[in-house]
């Protein structure tokens, strides 16, 4: 196994600067990301101020480009006072325009992932995004896009899962660490659900720590509820909490250690061969598992940063008619009745495939390949407009709620998944597709 240098946890900091502001900023630590570029001391008439910038991606060979927007850091001060923090780069993001309506998480606790709350007076203008926080004490502050989950804490999930359930190593990513795929049930419909392939969106490990917790009874001794007691019974479920620890690891947005956007990765592009052992061998390994075992259902979890809802992105695939549109249909209006944190209305515009279309994302690939549904489901940065709660947003426990909620749906859509009927035809009206709209405002 290639095992790359890693870059320097350390951010390069302005150590005269900081030793006279009194206040150090730092992104040493697993899944840090930021760089000060300036502190300055505030007085009678001025806050103290801190510039930042966010670290890019390795640069990412197939779409030309450094991805960055996701930070997370910890500001330090020796004397109580009021601070005003900028990222002075934020207007170059990867998605500048989602910085509009988004607030910045705050904590004194990095690792608990339930104290985290909303920076209310965020606000994006000239190309910086900026807060300001009044430091009460001295001591340490974490500030961050959303709140981490962190090697540490996915292990302790793996260590917990593999007392209920079968843990297997698919293979390891090009740091050397494992990618592990969670095995769980007897049933003959296998349904696969990936997490984090960019892994910067956190939530959709957070996800995983509820769907798993609720699945294998993580919290109760392993004791579940009858739900899935009659659901483990007609699926055998594989679910690969992490799919990204390297690029989790080292703060970025959307990338492995090498910059491989792995949701790109699922099929050939012109001139550019994927998945391989050399740049994406993390979804080589979970691809080459699924055509071993099959695959029935598919959900692949995400965050978005534009969209303040929860969502489910169908597949852009040459198979999409009634069948696949209906069976799409159902299990969203069933995933809405189990938790109206979900919704219908709102998502990527539907496409339809073309002649040349690449099936390099996950979800197209796998519709295509076991003709199957197979859904991107998305998760926001934001705020959660369907159930608005400024003070937190979408949050960690939310998202983990939201995977719980899972289970319902995938019980409810499963006489359909592989009916020899035409299933579009005895669905219920209420199961009827809703063709989503991106425009929200």
């Amino acid at each position: 196994m290639t095992v790359l240098k890693q870059k320097p946890l350390f951010s390069t900091t302005a150590s005269e600067s900081a030793s006279v502001s009194g206040i150090f900023i730092s992104d040493a630590y697993d899944g840090g990301n930021i760089e000060l570029v300036e502190s300055t001391s505030g007085n009678d008439d001025e806050l103290a101020s801190v510039s930042l910038k966010i670290k890019s991606d390795p640069y990412t060979e197939l779409e030309k480009k450094n991805h960055f927007q996701y930070f997370s850091f910890r500001s330090s001060v020796n004397a109580p006072g009021k601070v005003r923090y900028s990222v002075d780069n934020a207007g170059d993001a990867s998605y500048a325009v989602a910085w509009d309506e988004s607030t910045v998480f705050y904590s004194k606790s990095l690792n608990d992932p339930h104290s985290w709350m909303r920076k209310l007076d965020t606000t994006f203008h000239d190309g910086k995004l900026t807060w300001s926080h009044d430091h009460d004490s001295q001591g340490s502050m974490y500030f961050c896009y959303f709140p981490p989950f962190s090697y540490d804490r996915h292990l302790d999930l793996i260590e917990k899962c593999a007392k209920h359930a079968t843990v297997s190593t698919l293979i390891q990513s090009l740091d050397g660490r494992d990618i592990e795929c969670v095995t769980a049930g007897s049933g003959d419909l296998s349904c696969w659900i990936i997490h984090r392939q960019h892994p910067g969106e956190h939530m959709a490990e957070f996800f995983a720590e509820g769907l798993l917790t609720r699945l294998l009874g993580l919290d109760t001794d392993g004791d579940v509820d009858g739900l899935v007691r009659q659901l483990l019974t007609k699926y055998t479920f594989h679910i690969v909490p992490n799919m990204n620890p390297d690029g989790a690891l080292r703060g970025h947005l959307r990338t492995n250690a090498c910059g491989a956007n792995l949701n790109r990765e699922w099929a050939d592009s012109e001139g550019y061969t994927a998945p391989s052992l050399e740049r994406s061998p993390e979804v080589k390994g979970v691809l080459d598992k699924m055509d071993e075992v099959g695959c029935d259902v598919f959900l692949d979890i995400h965050g978005d940063e534009v969209l303040p809802y929860n969502f489910l992105a169908q597949s852009v695939v040459p198979n999409w008619g009634p069948r696949l549109e209906s069976l799409h249909g159902a299990f969203l209006a069933a995933y809405c009745r189990a938790n109206p944190d979900m919704q219908q209305k709102y998502g990527y515009e539907a496409q339809k495939f073309k002649d040349g279309d690449n099936l390099n994302i996950a979800s197209d690939q796998v519709a295509a390949r076991f003709d199957c549904l197979s859904v991107t489901l998305e998760m926001p940065f934001k705020d959660c407009w369907s159930n608005p709660n400024p003070e937190r947003g979408w949050s960690p426990a939310r998202a983990g709620k939201l995977g719980a909620s899972a289970l319902n749906a995938l019980m409810y859509i499963h006489p359909y998944l592989r009916s020899n009927d035409d299933v579009w035809k005895e669905l219920p009206e209420k199961d009827a597709y809703v063709t989503p709209t991106s425009k929200y405002k």
